[in-house]
């Protein structure tokens, strides 16, 4: 039979509970400590997301990780580098307590983000998984916030799960970060798994789930404080060969706008049931496409304004079309069109189109077509009121009717 713990509040409650309670709180604090001795590690890990809703993962990614513990840093707490899961000479993204640097292999340029072109209280990286997950554990021992924290004994392992109640999300970047109100979150409240070994007493899973996605990570294979963290230098992880660009440098909106007065590129793809559709097949006066992405946030939010241009413009006067650029099937894309109410066209994209309309894979970005075809327009990002207006007076330039 499952052994079953709950307790509740912050860390003065948990303990009173807790001590009582076959020293629960003992066994975390073990734990913590555990993770508190791992200097440098060595793992794969599978990292999966999904949408509220779905149930099967629409994001399944392996990759191969050297952390390494670094206190000097009082923001994240490690320094790590990632690698392709398959080619494992391939570093893809790293970070070393000043900088974090992004492989664009496809185009052999290397990103850096030394945190100072827009700054916040926090540095928003998915941190390294033995880093991750003692955090999280030293949160639920420490935290006055309102949380719900439940022990299980699962066999050959400990589950355990957080429940954070308080009015904002809590991610962990490093430390525990209350988000600022996120206007696209209609449900603050962040939940976080831990599946423990009983062998090691070390966590090998996480799973994240918050009202806007789901996220899970399982590490494999970990060789723990097997390698030396002196001569660690991020920059010699990437070819050498590969231009430097700063954080920013590559906003889509510079090469979004290269397409201004030219002939749109022609695509054909599909929707959510598997129909193929061409730009050609849109015989519409105007067509406005936008490059979206399920599970932005910004891209959600632009959702009724497009479908109340779908009732104000006749199919006739305006085509109005969204790419799923973040490469979802077509089942997550019927979900989110029923979920969210979409009524216009949803297709899934691929890498090609995102190349050829030269959005750098950011979303959303809009393009404003004429009956030619011709770009006319690009906007780069949305702004509820702001961007809804510049669309709409666009559309209205071309001298379409409303109905």
């Amino acid at each position: 039979m499952k052994a079953r713990l709950v307790f509740i509040g912050g860390f003065l409650l948990s303990m009173m509970i807790l001590s009582a309670q076959n020293g629960q709180v003992d066994y975390l604090r073990k734990v913590l400590g555990n993770l508190e001795k791992i200097e440098s590690a060595t793992y794969f890990v599978i990292e999966q997301t999904w949408e509220p809703g779905d149930t099967t993962a629409l994001v399944n990614r392996k990759t191969f990780c050297i952390e390494y513990d670094h206190p000097g840093d009082t923001t994240i707490g490690a320094m790590f580098v990632n690698f392709d899961g398959v080619d494992t000479t391939k570093a893809v993204f790293g970070y070393d307590g000043t900088i974090r640097a992004i492989a664009y292999h496809d185009i052999k340029k290397l990103e850096i983000d030394d945190f100072t072109t827009k700054p916040l209280p926090f540095r928003p990286l998915s941190s390294p998984f033995f880093n991750y997950t003692r955090n999280i554990i030293k949160y639920a021992l420490e935290t006055p916030d309102n949380i719900t924290v439940v022990v299980e004994d699962d066999v050959t392992d400990w589950h355990i799960r957080i429940v954070i109640n308080e009015n904002e999300q809590v991610e962990f970047f490093g430390k525990a970060c209350h988000l600022p109100v996120n206007p696209y979150c209609w449900d603050p409240t962040s939940i976080y798994e831990l599946w423990v070994s009983k062998a090691n007493n070390l966590p090998y899973k996480v799973r994240r789930e918050m009202s806007t996605n789901i996220s899970m990570k399982e590490c494999l294979d970990a060789q723990l404080n097997s390698v030396s963290k002196e001569k660690f230098d991020l920059l010699l992880f990437f070819p050498k060969d590969y231009k430097i660009m700063k954080y920013g440098e590559r906003k889509n909106v510079q090469y979004a706008s290269k397409l201004l007065s030219k002939k749109a590129p022609d695509w054909t793809l599909k929707d959510a049931a598997g129909k193929a559709v061409s730009l050609s097949d849109i015989k519409s006066k105007a067509l406005l496409i936008q490059f979206t992405g399920i599970g932005c946030g910004p891209c959600r939010a632009s959702i009724p304004f497009l479908n109340k241009l779908r009732t104000e413009f006749s199919i006739d006067d305006l085509g109005l079309v969204a790419i799923e650029t973040w490469k979802r099937e077509g089942y997550a894309l019927q979900n989110y069109i029923n979920r969210c109410g979409i009524k216009y066209m949803l297709l899934g994209g691929t890498d090609e189109i995102s190349k050829e309309y030269q959005t750098g894979g950011s979303v959303p970005v809009f393009f404003l077509l004429d009956e030619k075809r011709i770009v006319r327009n690009v906007f780069d990002g949305y702004g509820e009121k702001v961007t809804d207006k510049e669309i709409l007076n666009a559309i209205n330039l071309l001298s379409l009717s409303s109905e």
